[in-house]
């Protein structure tokens, strides 16, 4: 699955994004680390983005998993966007609560995941390849919500999901620590 913007390409990662990918993930989330074996790993993780472009469709799945967000001009990767799963205590959120009193019982929500190599932050590309994949998830996909998950201190993402029309909530629990801010997309 290809989608096109004015200035941008999303298309499923190739294995020749290695390189891009994990500068990004370095430079975004500290996570891809260094050394064979985390290289190992991560292109362990790219092949399984791969194949999720080919299998998830042949289960008629989600098209759940990350793409790269290149750019149109110059066919430079900058940065990836995906659909992803997310479980979590949602209903402790008030605004994501099916009954009146919250619980902490996981459920999954459809998500929404969104990096951008830093050089090329600020320039609206995480916005713009956000928006498309909104748009797909309801206008393709016909879902009732989306939603994307960041913690307090990451305002840029925050900014944006209300860019995005996302309405913007908050855990009003301690834990989990790493469900703090939830922005949420109903479909229109």
């Amino acid at each position: 699955m290809n989608i096109e913007t004015s200035r941008l390409i999303i298309r499923p990662f190739a294995r020749d994004d290695l390189v891009f990918i994990r500068r990004i993930l370095n430079q975004g989330f500290g996570e891809a680390g260094s050394g064979g074996a985390a290289v190992r790993e991560l292109g362990s993780w790219l092949e399984w983005q791969i194949l999720n472009q080919e299998w998830f469709e042949k289960m008629r799945q989600p098209p759940y998993g990350d793409r790269a967000i290149v750019l149109k001009t110059s066919n430079r990767p900058i940065g990836a966007v995906g659909y992803v799963p997310c479980l979590a205590p949602f209903e402790q959120i008030p605004e994501l609560a099916a009954g009146s009193t919250p619980r902490a019982s996981y459920t999954t929500e459809f998500g929404l995941f969104y990096a951008i190599d830093p050089e090329y932050q600020v320039q609206g590309y995480a916005t713009e390849a956000a928006r498309a994949m909104l748009e797909h998830a309801f206008k393709v996909l016909h879902l009732k919500r989306v939603i994307a998950m960041t913690d307090f201190t990451n305002l840029a993402s925050q900014k944006v999901m209300s860019k995005l029309g996302m309405k913007l909530t908050r855990n009003p629990l301690a834990d989990p620590t790493w469900l703090q801010v939830v922005g949420v997309s109903q479909n229109p």
